[in-house]
C-alpha cells in the first residue's frame, strides 16, 4: 500500500497503540481477550462450558475432525466461494473520483455457499462437535435467519432435532427464511420478550440451554457468548480470510491493502480478518449498523462506536446501554445487525487500534444494495451491504493501486420484502 492510501483524508488512520507482537494469540486460558470475554454464566451452565472447551480442544488435535469439516466445506458448502473483481463498480466510483484515485474493488463471495451466507462454515463444525460430545438435539438463535436456516440445514443432514429461537419482530420481516428453516425440518420459536430481536432470541436461547443440559448442544452464529464460542467460531469462520490469502496472490500477486466486513456479533469479519491480522501493512475496516444516525441514543447498533463496555450473553464487551448499565435495543434495517453488542474479540482489537471501526446508516445501506444489483447483477443481503456502503465513500478517495476486499457475507433474497418496503414498492 501506498503513503498516500494510509493517510487519504477520507479513511484516515485511527492514532492508538497496537502493542501485542501478534494479534492472533488470544484468548488466554479464561477465555479473555484483553479485558473482553470470560466466561459469564449461571452456576448450572458451567459444567457444560466447560465440556464444550474440552471437546473443541481435543477435535482441534484431531486431524480426522478436521479432514471430515473441510470435506463437507469442499463437497456440500461449495468452498473455496469465489473472489469476484467488481469491474463495473470499480469503474462507476473511479469516474467520480480525480484522476488515479479509486480503489480496485474486490468481493469475497460467501453468499454463494450453500444457504446464501457464512454461517454454515461455523454451523458445520459445530454440529460435528456436538455429535462428538454424544448430544441429541441441537438449539440455536438467529437474527436474520440465516444462522438459522444454516442450523437446520446441517441438522437435517445429520437427522438431528432442531429447534431455532428467532425474535418475533425478526419473524414478520424474514419470511422465507422462517419458512426455510421449518421446511427444512426445524422447529422456530418466535420469542416475543423485549424488541423480539436477536438480543432477546439469544436471551431465550440460553434461558432453554440451561434447562436442557444434558442432551442439547447450543449452536451460536457469532463470534459471542461464553468461551470458547467466540473463539470457536471465530476459528471455523477464518476459513474465508484462509481462503483470500491465496486468491489474492494468485489474482494480484499479493496479499489487498484494504478488507471490509460488516459487523452486527462480527462472525463474517472475524473470518476475513483474523488470517490477516499479523500482517501490517493490510487495513481492516468492520462496518457497524449506523441506523437512523449514531447521533441517536437508540436509532443505531454501532455499540463500539456508540456504547462502552458491560456483560452480555456470557461475556465482557462494548455494549449499547443507559447510565444504569441496562441494554438499549438496537436498531437497524438489517436484522442481523441490530444486536446491542459484539463479539469480545473485536472489542479487543478495536481499542487496540489493529481494526478500525466505523458505521453506515440505514439509508446509506439501502443505496449500497440498489447500486450493487444494478452494477454487478449481485443482489447483496442487507448485512454487506452496509459493508459496501462503506466501500462506496472510502474507495473513490484511493489510489488507484489499492487493492480492496469486502465480504459478500449474505446473499439479498431474505430482504427483498424489507427493502421493497422500505422505497414504497409494492410486490
Amino acid at each position: 500500500m501506498t503513503d498516500a492510501t494510509r493517510h487519504s483524508p477520507g479513511i484516515a488512520r485511527v492514532n492508538k497503540p497496537l502493542q501485542p507482537n501478534s494479534f492472533r494469540g488470544g484468548p488466554d486460558s479464561t477465555g479473555k481477550f484483553g479485558g473482553f470475554g470470560g466466561r459469564y454464566v449461571a452456576e448450572t451452565l458451567m459444567p457444560l462450558i466447560l465440556e464444550v472447551e474440552e471437546a473443541y480442544a481435543a477435535a482441534k488435535a484431531d486431524p480426522a475432525f478436521d479432514a471430515e469439516w473441510r470435506r463437507l466445506l469442499t463437497h456440500y458448502v461449495g468452498r473455496p466461494s469465489p473472489l469476484w473483481y467488481a469491474e463495473r463498480l470499480t469503474e462507476h466510483l473511479r469516474a467520480q473520483a480525480a484522476p488515479g484515485k479509486g480503489a480496485k474493488i474486490y468481493f469475497k463471495r460467501d453468499e454463494l455457499n450453500h444457504t446464501g451466507a457464512h454461517k454454515i462454515n461455523a454451523v458445520l463444525g459445530q454440529i460435528l462437535l456436538a455429535k462428538r460430545m454424544g448430544k441429541k438435539r441441537i438449539i440455536a438463535e438467529t437474527g436474520a435467519g440465516q444462522h438459522g436456516v444454516a442450523t437446520a440445514t446441517a441438522c437435517a443432514l445429520f437427522d438431528l432435532p432442531c429447534t431455532v429461537f428467532m425474535g418475533a419482530t425478526d419473524v414478520a420481516r424474514q419470511q422465507p427464511n422462517v419458512f426455510r428453516m421449518k421446511l427444512l425440518g426445524a422447529e422456530v420459536v418466535a420469542v416475543q420478550s423485549g424488541a423480539a430481536t436477536l438480543k432477546d432470541a439469544m436471551n431465550e436461547a440460553l434461558r432453554h440451554w440451561v434447562a436442557h443440559v444434558e442432551d442439547t448442544y447450543y449452536c451460536i452464529g457469532t463470534v459471542a457468548g461464553p468461551h470458547p464460542y467466540p473463539m470457536m467460531v471465530r476459528d471455523f469462520q477464518s476459513i474465508i480470510g484462509e481462503e483470500l490469502r491465496g486468491q489474492m496472490m494468485a489474482a494480484e500477486g499479493r496479499l489487498p491493502d484494504i478488507l471490509v466486513a460488516a459487523i452486527g456479533g462480527g462472525s463474517n469479519a472475524m473470518g476475513l480478518f483474523f488470517p490477516f491480522l499479523d500482517d501490517p501493512d493490510v487495513r481492516m475496516f468492520g462496518v457497524e449498523a449506523g441506523g437512523h444516525g449514531v447521533h441517536t441514543v437508540t436509532g443505531h447498533a454501532a455499540s463500539l462506536t456508540g456504547g462502552r463496555p458491560g456483560v452480555l450473553h456470557g461475556n465482557r464487551t462494548y455494549l449499547l446501554q443507559d447510565a444504569e448499565g441496562q441494554i438499549l435495543e438496537g436498531h437497524s434495517i438489517s436484522a442481523g445487525l441490530d444486536y446491542p453488542g459484539v463479539g469480545p474479540e473485536h472489542a479487543w482489537l478495536h481499542e487496540l487500534g489493529r481494526v478500525e471501526y466505523v458505521n453506515a446508516t440505514d439509508d446509506e445501506a439501502l443505496a449500497a444494495f440498489q447500486l450493487c444489483s444494478r452494477m454487478e447483477g449481485i443482489i447483496p443481503a442487507l448485512e454487506p451491504a452496509h459493508a459496501l456502503a462503506h466501500v462506496i465513500k472510502a474507495a473513490p478517495e484511493l489510489p488507484a493501486e489499492t487493492l480492496m476486499v469486502m465480504n459478500m457475507c449474505g446473499r439479498g433474497d431474505k430482504d427483498i420484502f424489507t427493502v421493497a418496503g422500505h422505497l414504497g414498492v409494492k410486490l
